[in-house]
């Protein structure tokens, strides 16, 4: 009883603060601390100057070698691959409207990796497990930009390698990938860090995650949970049950285990990304219904990784 305790414990230590953030964030919305107006602003100096700091400083101060990561990143690109065309075939086996489809499929791929699942590791390895989580979040931010232009382009349009183009530009502009890199560069050629730089940009670092989850909790609209509620609930559980059971699971046949297992499970049981939102918006597809896998996703996913935590944790592979 007293291990089960612990355990739970130990779970919940990782959830959480987040859970609690979430909240603050929705309760600061309601009391009309916060408004649309400073969730905007506050979301681009995250995306922009904190989140990069973070990722940055996380990987130049690491004393992991990444060297030897090429197979943990690379299970993690291909598994993505894998469940995004999981996703495709089984909603376009249950699902017939074609303006829905490219968001569901993309809804139950599309992992909030850079913020809640950052969030997640942070408290869990603390910044090693961000410095490794980091790579991993490189690499599967710009193949989920890839395929969300495929499954949100119409199917018979012709300016689907237009859209590529235009993303693959933002891609190249995306501080995040900017900084991991630089970051990365920095790391391998061993190139100094002045102190006056470090501390500053720690000072950003150490603002991201707050800040990130406040106006996450901010963003969530609750009463659009129940709206489209058959397409909105495929999509979480791809997103929250399928994603991480698959996922997880054969990376442990894969012999993976400890820290790497542990960054694998969170980044894929995090909830969608709200980029995924912007991407529907931006190409024409049901916008609204993102929104609604957004919401549901956010608020279950610190149930579903609770539960996923407690499991690893107890079977000591976590």
């Amino acid at each position: 009883m007293s291990s089960f305790i612990d355990q739970l414990a130990f779970s919940v230590s990782i959830t959480g603060p987040i859970c609690l953030m979430l909240a603050l964030g929705v309760f600061f919305k309601r009391i009309d601390l916060i408004n649309e107006n400073f969730i905007d602003v506050a979301s681009k100096v995250v995306f922009k100057v904190t989140l990069p700091a973070l990722l940055f400083l996380s990987i130049v101060e690491a004393k992991h070698d990444f060297g030897s990561s090429v197979d943990f990143i690379l299970y993690g690109v291909v598994a993505n691959i894998v469940f995004f065309l999981f996703s495709t075939i089984t909603t376009k086996r249950f699902f017939r409207r074609a303006e829905d489809q490219g968001v569901i499929i993309q809804g139950g791929f599309r992992s909030n990796s850079a913020i809640v699942g950052l969030a997640y590791v942070a408290n869990a390895y603390g910044n090693e497990g961000v410095a490794l989580a980091a790579i991993y979040v490189a690499a599967t931010t710009m193949l989920y930009n890839v395929q969300a232009v495929i499954t949100l382009t119409p199917k018979g349009e012709t300016n689907g390698l237009a859209a590529l183009k235009t993303m693959l530009n933002t891609m190249r502009k995306n501080p995040l990938i900017i900084a991991i890199v630089a970051g990365m560069i920095c790391y391998f050629l061993s190139i100094p860090i002045p102190g006056i730089i470090s501390h500053a940009g720690q000072y950003f670092a150490n603002m991201t995650l707050p800040l990130a989850l406040l106006c996450t909790g901010g963003s969530l609209d609750l009463k659009a949970m129940n709206a489209d509620k058959g397409p909105t609930w495929f999509a979480s559980m791809n997103k929250l049950i399928w994603a991480p059971i698959f996922i997880t699971a054969a990376a442990i046949l894969f012999g993976f285990s400890g820290q790497q297992l542990g960054i694998i499970f969170l980044m894929s049981a995090s909830p969608a990304a709200a980029a995924s939102y912007v991407m529907a918006r931006a190409m024409g597809a049901n916008y609204t219904l993102a929104a609604n896998i957004i919401a549901v996703t956010t608020v279950f996913s610190l149930l579903s990784c609770t539960i996923g935590i407690f499991l690893l944790s107890t079977f000591h592979l976590f």
